[in-house]
């Protein structure tokens, strides 16, 4: 038994000018805005974790806080946090980058986000809530990703020997 094939038409061109999408205007807002908040759950007072890192950063604020929930801002980046209890533990899973261009920055934010934490290789840090971070010159993602594989070679082995990232021995890994 023989099946029937459809016939498939194309459309007019007077039909094809009636469907036509219509035009969608976007209202862009002159505020910035950061379309991602890192959400945190704390095992602790969020009054003293707010007044912690407010004091290492110096482009910061504390929009709302008390001892179970805040909201604050540290170098631009909006933060909310609650305290969850000591089931939430913070890993280097999940850290946050300080992009810096100074061994003057590098020593600031170090020897405050050590206090009472933890210095760990690589440039990378535990405070004492136990949230994980990464004081990253730009000279050393420029190094390690650099266009030659010797210098950037270099660069990595540099930086695998060390706590606290050196500029200046970055520099001279790769002379």
């Amino acid at each position: 038994m023989a099946t029937a094939k459809k016939k498939i038409s194309k459309p007019t061109k007077s039909l094809a000018k009636k469907t036509k999408t219509p035009k969608v205007q976007v209202k862009v807002s002159q505020e910035k805005t950061n379309p991602i908040t890192p959400f945190l759950m704390f095992n602790a007072n969020l009054e003293e974790v707010t007044k912690f890192y407010t004091g290492i950063f110096k482009q910061s604020k504390v929009i709302s806080v008390n001892p179970m929930q805040a909201e604050f801002i540290l170098n631009g980046q909006k933060f909310s946090a609650y305290n969850g209890g000591p089931e939430f533990k913070f890993s280097w899973g999940v850290s946050f980058m300080i992009h810096v261009v100074t061994q003057k920055e590098v020593d600031h934010y170090w020897n405050e986000l050590s206090k009472g934490g933890k210095e760990l290789m690589c440039g990378w840090v535990e405070d004492k809530f136990g949230m994980v971070w990464q004081i990253t010159p730009n000279i050393l993602l420029e190094l390690v990703s650099h266009k030659d594989p010797i210098k950037r070679e270099k660069a990595t082995q540099a930086m695998l020997k060390m706590r606290k990232i050196d500029i200046a021995t970055l520099k001279e890994s790769i002379k």
